[in-house]
């Protein structure tokens, strides 16, 4: 049985074991068309158009891929599985760079920041909390990109990184400057930690308020720290009562690197899994660790009624639906109906027949179905609630650029509204379960005190962290409250 593992990291060097490749030189204009709309769209669904081989392209009227175009030396593509691979290999190892790159974006400004006030005799010592508190990420199109994406080189592979830096007169210098930078990383020093991690420092008490609330100890708090600079697997979840064993041997079979451990199925690699046999057929559906311990706090048996308030494309509806062995109900809603459309299929795909899905925007409580009415309300809601969504930072390091504490602010308004619209449809000895994709204690034990002062009439009978850093997987947070009978 083979072991989950994480990107190997040393600190002697700074090194993190990947398959990026620092040499491509399309990364330069790839960067500069990513910084043009960064912002607008994740960097993952921007990539599967920016970096796919000029063989595959149709002209684009599209301005900000030009450059990447003109600098792609893909030549056209022959018509064989080892051509075909080659690309795609290729694709991934620039994929990864950029990842990278985006990771350590605000690091290499600040490596570029000190590194220039070193050649100018200023004072080395930096306040990093005030730096912080007026870096932004467009600052990033100040910094030359070649030396840009050198600091992130020398972060990902250390001294493994290349010397032969013919575009960058002073690579030996900055090298130099990065090997003293290391030597003297101190946890105690949690503003250039952060930096070291892909964290701004200003996010240090929210660090801090979780570690207290989890009672962490200081070496679990940079374990959850240093684990920000890697992606997690991919985690799978069997259905159809199909055997994991068979289905990873079957995906195994078809290109997919998969491990099986005692936490689950997960891929790490290869071949695409929407591409399967086992995906098609609906033996295996994606869906992270911590989200699927999520749909397990809802323990609803065959029979009973639940309701998915935020149900989105329905991973969590699935997983409920599935345990219940087509009995009962599952009423799934969402403010997006197209959202709801794509439950529709995968419920299907995984002969699921017990779900009913329709649009709510949680501006005021549900009308109850017929069924849930006949009992006075639902034997289990559960609401997945719009949140920062920090605890998906690691596989999507895009989104902690975009997070403000003023747009926590209004989440947690809304998740207030979500709560109070929603405990009217608990019946009496049932139970109401609040989860979020984050690790903020505001957003959480916090918003689950909240409810218990405005409704005496439920109790907290579990709540808890999620996935890391006890486990490879992204941060979640469940609270298990139930209802008076």
């Amino acid at each position: 049985m083979q072991n989950f593992t994480e990107q190997t990291f040393s600190p002697s060097t700074g090194a993190i074991a990947d398959a990026s490749n620092f040499e491509d030189s399309r990364l330069v204009p790839l960067w500069r068309a990513w910084l043009a709309v960064a912002g607008t769209q994740p960097l993952d669904k921007w990539l599967k158009t920016a970096v796919r081989p000029l063989a595959h392209s149709g002209p684009t009227s599209k301005p900000e891929y030009d450059e990447v175009k003109k600098h792609n030396k893909f030549k056209p593509a022959k018509s064989t599985a080892a051509r075909a691979a080659s690309e795609a290999a290729d694709t991934i190892a620039l994929s990864l760079a950029m990842f990278s790159a985006l990771r350590f974006q605000q690091l290499a400004a600040a490596l570029e920041y000190a590194y220039r006030r070193s050649l100018d005799g200023s004072a080395p010592a930096t306040d990093w909390n005030h730096w912080d508190s007026g870096w932004q990420p467009r600052d990033l199109q100040a910094i030359s990109p070649i030396a840009f994406w050198y600091w992130i080189q020398l972060r990902v592979q250390g001294d493994q990184a290349k010397k032969n830096q013919a575009q960058l007169r002073d690579a030996e210098a900055r090298r130099a400057f990065f090997r003293q930078w290391v030597s003297q990383l101190n946890p105690a020093e949690a503003p250039v930690f952060l930096l070291w991690h892909g964290l701004r420092p200003q996010w240090g008490d929210l660090l801090t308020a979780r570690q207290t609330q989890s009672g962490w100890s200081e070496q679990t708090l940079h374990k959850f720290i240093a684990q920000q600079v890697s992606t997690p697997p991919l985690w799978l979840r069997v259905q159809k009562n199909a055997q994991p064993a068979e289905v990873a041997s079957s995906l195994e079979q078809q290109g997919v690197k998969v491990l099986l451990g005692e936490q689950g199925l997960a891929a790490q690699g290869g071949a695409g899994v929407h591409t399967t046999q086992a995906y098609k057929e609906g033996l295996v559906e994606i869906q992270d660790l911590a989200s699927q311990q999520i749909a397990a706090a809802v323990a609803a048996k065959p029979g009973q009624k639940v309701w998915d308030a935020c149900a989105g494309a329905g991973g969590k509806t699935l997983a409920i639906a599935a345990r219940m062995n087509n009995k009962g109900a599952v009423f799934a809603t969402d403010l997006h109906a197209y959202k709801l459309d794509e439950l529709k299929r995968r419920a299907k795909r995984a002969d699921i027949f017990n779900v009913r899905a329709f649009t709510w925007d949680g501006a005021e409580a549900l009308r109850l179905p017929k069924e849930a009415a006949q009992q006075n309300g639902f034997d289990w809601v559960l609401i997945d609630a719009p949140c920062s969504s920090a605890g998906t930072w690691r596989r999507n390091p895009d989104a902690r650029w975009r997070f403000e504490l003023a747009d926590t602010a209004e989440l947690i308004a809304l998740q207030q509204q979500l709560l109070t619209h929603a405990a009217p449809a608990v019946r009496n000895g049932g139970r109401l379960v609040y989860a979020t994709c984050s690790w903020q204690v505001s957003e959480n034990e916090q918003q689950v005190q909240w409810f218990l002062n405005q409704h005496p009439g439920f109790s907290v009978e579990s709540q808890t962290l999620l996935g890391a850093p006890e486990i490879d997987s992204d941060t979640m947070f469940v609270a298990v409250l139930g209802k008076q009978a």
